[in-house]
Protein backbone atom coordinates (compact mmCIF):
# COMPACT_ATOMS: atom_id res chain seq x y z
CA UNK A 1 0.00 0.00 0.00
CA UNK A 2 1.25 3.47 -0.90
CA UNK A 3 0.05 6.60 0.88
CA UNK A 4 0.88 10.08 -0.42
CA UNK A 5 0.47 13.44 1.30
CA UNK A 6 0.83 16.69 -0.64
CA UNK A 7 -0.12 20.34 -0.41
CA UNK A 8 -1.33 20.99 -3.97
CA UNK A 9 -0.65 24.77 -3.85
CA UNK A 10 -4.10 25.41 -5.26
CA UNK A 11 -3.13 23.71 -8.50
CA UNK A 12 -0.62 26.41 -9.46
CA UNK A 13 1.43 23.73 -11.27
CA UNK A 14 -1.61 21.74 -12.34
CA UNK A 15 -0.20 20.24 -15.54
CA UNK A 16 2.77 18.40 -13.95
CA UNK A 17 0.70 17.80 -10.81
CA UNK A 18 -2.08 15.94 -12.61
CA UNK A 19 0.40 14.00 -14.74
CA UNK A 20 2.33 12.95 -11.65
CA UNK A 21 -0.73 11.89 -9.68
CA UNK A 22 -2.09 9.86 -12.59
CA UNK A 23 1.29 8.17 -13.03
CA UNK A 24 1.88 7.39 -9.35
CA UNK A 25 -1.77 6.64 -8.47
CA UNK A 26 -1.11 5.94 -4.76
CA UNK A 27 -3.77 3.83 -3.11
CA UNK A 28 -4.45 6.68 -0.68
CA UNK A 29 -3.85 10.33 -1.59
CA UNK A 30 -4.15 13.00 1.10
CA UNK A 31 -4.27 16.36 -0.66
CA UNK A 32 -4.27 19.77 0.99
CA UNK A 33 -5.06 23.22 -0.41
CA UNK A 34 -7.69 22.01 -2.86
CA UNK A 35 -10.16 24.27 -4.70
CA UNK A 36 -13.67 23.22 -5.68
CA UNK A 37 -15.77 25.82 -7.56
CA UNK A 38 -18.85 23.98 -8.87
CA UNK A 39 -20.59 27.20 -9.94
CA UNK A 40 -18.10 27.94 -12.72
CA UNK A 41 -16.65 26.18 -15.73
CA UNK A 42 -13.65 28.50 -15.77
CA UNK A 43 -10.34 26.64 -15.61
CA UNK A 44 -8.36 29.28 -13.73
CA UNK A 45 -9.19 31.88 -11.11
CA UNK A 46 -7.15 34.22 -8.92
CA UNK A 47 -6.81 34.34 -5.14
CA UNK A 48 -6.35 37.83 -3.67
CA UNK A 49 -5.37 38.60 -0.10
CA UNK A 50 -3.83 42.06 -0.02
CA UNK A 51 -0.52 41.80 -1.83
CA UNK A 52 -0.73 38.00 -1.78
CA UNK A 53 -2.02 37.07 -5.26
CA UNK A 54 -1.95 33.49 -6.56
CA UNK A 55 -3.38 31.62 -9.54
CA UNK A 56 -5.82 28.91 -8.50
CA UNK A 57 -7.18 25.97 -10.45
CA UNK A 58 -10.92 26.53 -10.17
CA UNK A 59 -11.96 22.88 -10.01
CA UNK A 60 -8.81 21.12 -8.92
CA UNK A 61 -10.82 18.58 -6.92
CA UNK A 62 -12.69 17.42 -10.03
CA UNK A 63 -9.49 17.36 -12.09
CA UNK A 64 -7.66 15.16 -9.59
CA UNK A 65 -10.71 12.90 -9.42
CA UNK A 66 -10.49 12.64 -13.21
CA UNK A 67 -6.79 11.75 -13.01
CA UNK A 68 -7.65 8.98 -10.51
CA UNK A 69 -10.93 7.73 -12.00
CA UNK A 70 -11.15 4.53 -9.93
CA UNK A 71 -10.55 6.22 -6.58
CA UNK A 72 -13.28 7.24 -4.17
CA UNK A 73 -12.98 11.05 -3.98
CA UNK A 74 -13.92 12.89 -0.78
CA UNK A 75 -13.80 16.70 -0.48
CA UNK A 76 -13.70 18.24 3.01
CA UNK A 77 -14.17 21.98 2.87
CA UNK A 78 -13.01 24.49 5.44
CA UNK A 79 -14.43 27.69 3.96
CA UNK A 80 -16.22 29.23 1.01
CA UNK A 81 -14.96 32.56 -0.24
CA UNK A 82 -14.40 34.48 -3.42
CA UNK A 83 -11.82 33.84 -6.08
CA UNK A 84 -11.66 36.16 -9.04
CA UNK A 85 -12.26 35.90 -12.77
CA UNK A 86 -10.81 39.27 -13.72
CA UNK A 87 -13.01 41.62 -11.70
CA UNK A 88 -15.83 39.10 -11.29
CA UNK A 89 -16.03 37.28 -7.94
CA UNK A 90 -16.64 33.53 -8.10
CA UNK A 91 -17.78 31.56 -5.02
CA UNK A 92 -15.15 28.92 -4.38
CA UNK A 93 -14.69 26.23 -1.76
CA UNK A 94 -11.32 25.56 -0.16
CA UNK A 95 -10.19 22.58 1.87
CA UNK A 96 -8.81 19.04 1.82
CA UNK A 97 -9.43 16.03 -0.37
CA UNK A 98 -8.83 12.34 0.21
CA UNK A 99 -8.75 9.79 -2.61
CA UNK A 100 -8.91 6.06 -1.84
CA UNK A 101 -8.56 3.19 -4.32
CA UNK A 102 -11.46 0.69 -4.11
CA UNK A 103 -9.02 -2.13 -3.35
CA UNK A 104 -8.98 -0.59 0.14
CA UNK A 105 -12.60 -0.49 1.33
CA UNK A 106 -13.36 2.45 3.62
CA UNK A 107 -14.73 1.02 6.86
CA UNK A 108 -14.79 4.24 8.89
CA UNK A 109 -14.22 7.95 8.52
CA UNK A 110 -14.57 11.24 10.35
CA UNK A 111 -14.31 14.88 9.37
CA UNK A 112 -13.85 17.79 11.74
CA UNK A 113 -12.23 21.14 12.37
CA UNK A 114 -8.91 21.50 14.13
CA UNK A 115 -9.05 25.31 14.15
CA UNK A 116 -12.17 27.48 14.22
CA UNK A 117 -15.16 26.18 12.23
CA UNK A 118 -16.75 26.37 8.81
CA UNK A 119 -16.62 29.84 7.23
CA UNK A 120 -19.56 30.11 4.79
CA UNK A 121 -19.18 33.78 3.84
CA UNK A 122 -15.49 34.26 3.15
CA UNK A 123 -12.12 32.74 3.85
CA UNK A 124 -11.91 34.79 7.06
CA UNK A 125 -9.08 36.42 8.97
CA UNK A 126 -5.76 34.70 9.59
CA UNK A 127 -5.30 32.22 11.12
CA UNK A 128 -8.16 30.79 9.07
CA UNK A 129 -10.38 27.77 9.62
CA UNK A 130 -8.66 24.41 9.21
CA UNK A 131 -10.29 21.03 8.73
CA UNK A 132 -9.02 17.48 9.05
CA UNK A 133 -10.17 14.16 7.64
CA UNK A 134 -9.62 10.61 8.85
CA UNK A 135 -10.35 7.35 7.05
CA UNK A 136 -10.12 3.77 8.23
CA UNK A 137 -9.45 1.31 5.42
CA UNK A 138 -8.96 -2.43 5.34
CA UNK A 139 -5.92 -3.89 3.63
CA UNK A 140 -6.99 -7.37 2.52
CA UNK A 141 -3.47 -8.21 1.33
CA UNK A 142 -2.07 -7.81 4.84
CA UNK A 143 -5.28 -8.59 6.68
CA UNK A 144 -5.26 -5.43 8.78
CA UNK A 145 -7.01 -2.10 9.23
CA UNK A 146 -5.12 1.14 8.62
CA UNK A 147 -6.34 4.47 10.00
CA UNK A 148 -5.07 7.61 8.27
CA UNK A 149 -5.68 11.23 9.26
CA UNK A 150 -4.60 14.37 7.43
CA UNK A 151 -4.78 18.10 8.11
CA UNK A 152 -3.57 21.42 6.77
CA UNK A 153 -2.31 23.19 9.87
CA UNK A 154 -3.20 26.81 10.52
CA UNK A 155 -1.08 29.55 8.99
CA UNK A 156 -0.01 32.19 11.48
CA UNK A 157 1.33 35.35 9.83
CA UNK A 158 3.90 35.65 12.65
CA UNK A 159 5.54 32.33 11.78
CA UNK A 160 5.55 28.64 12.69
CA UNK A 161 6.20 28.98 16.41
CA UNK A 162 4.29 27.11 19.10
CA UNK A 163 1.05 28.88 20.05
CA UNK A 164 -1.95 27.97 22.19
CA UNK A 165 -4.01 27.65 18.99
CA UNK A 166 -1.56 25.13 17.56
CA UNK A 167 -1.63 23.14 20.79
CA UNK A 168 -5.42 22.90 20.59
CA UNK A 169 -5.14 22.02 16.89
CA UNK A 170 -2.78 19.13 17.61
CA UNK A 171 -5.05 17.70 20.30
CA UNK A 172 -8.10 17.91 18.03
CA UNK A 173 -6.13 16.27 15.21
CA UNK A 174 -5.13 13.33 17.38
CA UNK A 175 -8.66 13.06 18.74
CA UNK A 176 -9.98 12.67 15.19
CA UNK A 177 -7.52 9.84 14.57
CA UNK A 178 -8.51 8.21 17.85
CA UNK A 179 -12.19 8.54 16.90
CA UNK A 180 -11.66 6.44 13.78
CA UNK A 181 -8.89 4.02 14.81
CA UNK A 182 -9.53 0.84 16.76
CA UNK A 183 -7.06 -1.20 18.84
CA UNK A 184 -4.57 -2.97 16.62
CA UNK A 185 -4.85 -0.53 13.71
CA UNK A 186 -1.77 0.79 11.99
CA UNK A 187 -2.17 4.55 12.53
CA UNK A 188 -0.83 7.24 10.19
CA UNK A 189 -0.93 11.03 10.53
CA UNK A 190 0.14 13.32 7.72
CA UNK A 191 -0.26 16.68 6.09
CA UNK A 192 1.06 20.20 5.89
CA UNK A 193 1.26 20.97 9.60
CA UNK A 194 2.88 24.42 9.19
CA UNK A 195 5.21 23.81 12.16
CA UNK A 196 8.95 23.31 12.68
CA UNK A 197 10.49 19.89 13.45
CA UNK A 198 11.06 20.77 17.12
CA UNK A 199 7.45 21.90 17.62
CA UNK A 200 5.19 20.94 20.49
CA UNK A 201 2.77 19.59 17.87
CA UNK A 202 5.19 16.86 16.83
CA UNK A 203 6.20 16.17 20.43
CA UNK A 204 2.56 15.56 21.30
CA UNK A 205 2.18 13.13 18.43
CA UNK A 206 5.39 11.33 19.38
CA UNK A 207 4.11 10.98 22.94
CA UNK A 208 0.98 9.39 21.46
CA UNK A 209 3.14 6.61 19.99
CA UNK A 210 3.74 7.94 16.47
CA UNK A 211 7.16 8.04 14.77
CA UNK A 212 7.85 11.02 12.51
CA UNK A 213 9.53 9.96 9.25
CA UNK A 214 10.74 13.18 7.57
CA UNK A 215 13.34 14.22 10.12
CA UNK A 216 14.15 10.80 11.57
CA UNK A 217 15.10 9.59 8.10
CA UNK A 218 17.39 12.54 7.45
CA UNK A 219 15.41 14.63 4.96
CA UNK A 220 16.44 18.29 5.03
CA UNK A 221 13.10 19.83 4.19
CA UNK A 222 9.80 19.36 2.42
CA UNK A 223 9.58 22.52 0.33
CA UNK A 224 10.42 22.62 -3.36
CA UNK A 225 12.50 25.22 -5.23
CA UNK A 226 9.27 27.18 -5.81
CA UNK A 227 9.30 28.17 -2.13
CA UNK A 228 11.73 31.05 -1.64
CA UNK A 229 11.10 31.94 2.02
CA UNK A 230 13.22 30.75 4.96
CA UNK A 231 12.22 27.53 6.68
CA UNK A 232 12.12 24.39 4.60
CA UNK A 233 9.90 22.19 6.77
CA UNK A 234 6.11 22.13 6.76
CA UNK A 235 4.94 18.63 5.83
CA UNK A 236 5.16 15.49 7.96
CA UNK A 237 4.25 11.81 7.93
CA UNK A 238 3.99 9.80 11.15
CA UNK A 239 3.31 6.10 11.74
CA UNK A 240 2.49 4.05 14.81
CA UNK A 241 4.70 1.12 13.75
CA UNK A 242 7.98 2.03 12.05
CA UNK A 243 8.61 -1.64 11.29
CA UNK A 244 5.63 -1.56 8.89
CA UNK A 245 7.41 0.99 6.68
CA UNK A 246 8.81 -0.54 3.50
CA UNK A 247 9.90 2.79 2.06
CA UNK A 248 9.50 6.53 2.57
CA UNK A 249 10.59 9.46 0.42
CA UNK A 250 10.30 13.21 0.08
CA UNK A 251 9.85 13.48 -3.69
CA UNK A 252 11.81 16.31 -5.33
CA UNK A 253 11.42 15.30 -8.96
CA UNK A 254 9.08 16.12 -10.60
CA UNK A 255 8.23 19.51 -9.10
CA UNK A 256 4.45 19.67 -8.78
CA UNK A 257 3.94 22.30 -6.04
CA UNK A 258 5.86 24.56 -3.70
CA UNK A 259 5.70 21.50 -1.41
CA UNK A 260 7.22 18.10 -2.06
CA UNK A 261 5.03 14.99 -2.07
CA UNK A 262 5.57 12.63 0.86
CA UNK A 263 5.30 9.03 -0.30
CA UNK A 264 4.98 6.16 2.19
CA UNK A 265 5.06 2.51 1.19
CA UNK A 266 3.85 -0.05 3.72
Amino acid sequence: MRIMSLNAWGGTLHVPLLQYLASEAPEVLCLQEVIHSPETDKADLTYRDGEHVLPQRANLFSEVAGALPEHVAIFCLAAQGMLWDGETPVPSRWGLATFVHPSLPIIGQAQGFVHKGYEPDGFGDHPRSRSAHAVRVFDHVRGRAVSIVQMHGLRDLRGKMDTPERAVQARRFLALLQQVAEPGDLRIACGDFNVEPESATLRLMTEDGLTELVTTRGFEGTRSVHYAKPGKFADYMLVSDAAAVRGFSVVRDPEVSDHCPLLLEL
